[in-house]
This record gives structure tokens, C-alpha cells and sequence, in this order.
């Protein structure tokens, strides 16, 4: 097992003016699973890629334990990878595939099938060890890539979005089962995926990502509670955060008609700005007669919590095709034919952020 460590890794694709990755400086500590997350295009495949040595890195380095990796082939820098496609050789069995790395490093014949045997029973492959690939379903054979993974005993797992394939079912099962099979082999993992709730619920740290550049690496609840910017706020949470732009006057926030409170040392930050951003989470919200007025579009009754989308008050029918929609999760029940209510927030609740720097100022 081993840390990793980003130090100022860029990677400058020919022809492109921007690095698909930009100094990217991160710590990744021994035995950790670190999730990279982002939209498509933010360079979190690219990084993963760097440190496997499938990408060149143009300026900075890159540490697995002590050693300087930048410059060395992907063979010596002990590794295993898992991609999103599987790459399972189709003519041999499964068996075959898991030890096939192992066979190429001269590791012999009775080593290769304990080694394998082992990873089998952890995956609960062992009845599946003489089929092939095409007798296997999605969630098998991206079990048997992990196993192809695990019997080589290497420093680092690297996996570049393995669910991506599965339905959305088996996504979940399989998530929780490789977050399992981390813990239990204790190896430094580097996971890629665009999925904010695969971050959320597999990464003992997520690092956000945007055209290149890294946002915020925290745990996933302070990621949740205290995310850094504007675009963190609005990528993680499922639904996402409320992110609401009102005029600043004396207390607070003015939305619509109402005065959202804020304290004034968290105005102070922004002193000179006319209009700052309100950072609400859906459930945040309750119904309150002294709130936010809000016109309501759709209502979707989950039994134990309803969520209204919903528009500010006074919003013309034109412009609310391409209005800012607001979600509330609720605990109350919403009274049929009620298309106007109000909503009211804990201040304790309420993010504040810079329109300027785009920065979390509460």
C-alpha cells in the first residue's frame, strides 16, 4: 500500500490552448478511497490516466509512496486499473482472465491459481471460474475485472467510472460492494465517476473538479454542509442546492418581497456588491406564512416527503420557461389546488456567496 501525491500535474493535450488538467495539487493517503468527481470534460479521467501512466504529464510530478513515478511506464509503477468497458479478453474464462496479468509476470502456475481462487471467493466468482465473458451478466464481469485487479496485490486500485454499464439497480448493489471490498483489502483507491451520489456514498474524501482545476477535496459531509464555491454548491446534493441571487439591503437578502436574514459581519465580506447568492438545500424549507412567496409548478407526493418545484411569486408565465426553478422537500402535506405558498428557512441554513468571486462568504 502506498500514498499518492499530485504536485503541480499538468496535462496539455496538442492543439489545446487550456490544460485538460491544471496544476493539480492533491494528497491521497495510504489505504484512502478518494473519489474525483465532476461533469464531463473536468479532467478527472485525465488525472486518473496521468497517474497511471496512460497520460504524459507536461509539468509537475506524481508520487506513489516515495518514489517519483512521472517519468516510468505503467508496468512499473504497481497499479491495477479497472475500466469502465471491463477489457475482459473474450476467449478465455474467467479464471484465465484474472490470473492472465499474473501469467505475464512469470508467476507460477500453482502461486496463480491461489492468488485467484482467493479473489474468487471474496467476489463470489467461484462457480463462474471456467465461463466466459459472454456467459457472464454486467455485474459479473465487472466483478471479474476486479478480481483481475486484486490478484495482483498492487500499491494502488485505479477505476475510471466501473458502473457506468450497469442498470441502475445493480449500480447501487455493486457500489456498496466494492466500497466493502476496499475497506476489508485496505488499498489506496482512486475513483473516478460523474455520479455525485456514487462520490457521496463510496469516498472516504471527494475531490470536486472543473475545467481542470480541483474546487474543494473535503469528506462528503463537509462537501454537503460547507461547499467552497458557487459551482460545489450546486453540483453536490441530490436535488441540487437552491442557488437564488437577491439585492442586498439592510439585514439581509431581498427575494421578492421578502427579506431573507443575514448577519451583518457576512455582509461585511461583500461590501461594495449589490446582489449576492443565496445557497438553500431542499430541505431547508418549511412552510412558513412569513417566507419566500412562491408560485407552485409541479408537486411530487413520495409519501413520506412531497417535493414542490416552484418559481418565485410574480414570475410571468413566459419567463418562467426559463426561470430558476426551486425545490423544497417537505414534510408536510401540500393541499391540493394550492398553487401559491410561502417558504421560510432556518438562517443557521442558508449559504451566503460572492456574485463576484463566486466564493462562499458564510
Amino acid at each position: 500500500m502506498a500514498t499518492v501525491s499530485y504536485k503541480d500535474a499538468t496535462r496539455i493535450y496538442p492543439g489545446s490552448d487550456h490544460p485538460a488538467v491544471d496544476r493539480l495539487n492533491l494528497e491521497i493517503g495510504d489505504g484512502e478511497f478518494m473519489v474525483l468527481v465532476g461533469p464531463s470534460g473536468c479532467g478527472k479521467s485525465t488525472s486518473l490516466r496521468m497517474l497511471a501512466g496512460l497520460e504524459e504529464v507536461n509539468e509537475g510530478n506524481i508520487f506513489i509512496g516515495d518514489r517519483d513515478v512521472t517519468d516510468l511506464p505503467p508496468k512499473d509503477r504497481d497499479i491495477a486499473m479497472v475500466f469502465q468497458n471491463y477489457a475482459l479478453y473474450p476467449h478465455m474464462t474467467v479464471a484465465d482472465n484474472m490470473g492472465f496479468a499474473l501469467k505475464m509476470q512469470n508467476v507460477p502456475k500453482a502461486e496463480r491459481q491461489q492468488r485467484v481462487l482467493e479473489a474468487a471467493k471474496l467476489l463470489g466468482l467461484e462457480d463462474f471460474l471456467n465461463r466466459r465473458p459472454k456467459a457472464l451478466s454486467g455485474g459479473q464481469r465487472q466483478r471479474v475485472a476486479m478480481g483481475r485487479a486484486i490478484v495482483r496485490q498492487p500499491h494502488v486500485f485505479l477505476m475510471d467510472e466501473p458502473l457506468s454499464n450497469l442498470d441502475a439497480k445493480l449500480r447501487v448493489s455493486t457500489r456498496t460492494q466494492i466500497a466493502a471490498l476496499q475497506a476489508r483489502l485496505g488499498v489506496t483507491t482512486v475513483y473516478v465517476t460523474h455520479d455525485q451520489v456514487e462520490a457521496m456514498t463510496m469516498g472516504h474524501r471527494v475531490a470536486v473538479m472543473k475545467d481542470g482545476i480541483l474546487q474543494q477535496v473535503d469528506s462528503p459531509l463537509t462537501l454537503y454542509d460547507k461547499p467552497a464555491n458557487l459551482f460545489v454548491a450546486g453540483f453536490i446534493g441530490s436535488p441540487a442546492m437552491n442557488l437564488i441571487s437577491g439585492k442586498v439591503v439592510d439585514g439581509g437578502v431581498q427575494i421578492g418581497d421578502y427579506v431573507v436574514p443575514v448577519p451583518r459581519e457576512v455582509l461585511a465580506k461583500a461590501e461594495g456588491e449589490q446582489n449576492l447568492t443565496l445557497g438553500i438545500r431542499p430541505e431547508a424549507f418549511h412552510v412558513d406564512e412569513a417566507g419566500i412567496a412562491v408560485d407552485v409548478s409541479v408537486v411530487e407526493d413520495l409519501g413520506a416527503d412531497i417535493y414542490l418545484y416552484a418559481t418565485l411569486a410574480g414570475t410571468s408565465d413566459e419567463a418562467k420557461i426559463t426561470a430558476q426553478q426551486i425545490v423544497a422537500r417537505l414534510s408536510t402535506r401540500h393541499p391540493a389546488g394550492q398553487n401559491r405558498v410561502r417558504l421560510g428557512v432556518d438562517p443557521a441554513s442558508i449559504h451566503v456567496f460572492s456574485n463576484e468571486s463566486q466564493l462562499r462568504i458564510s
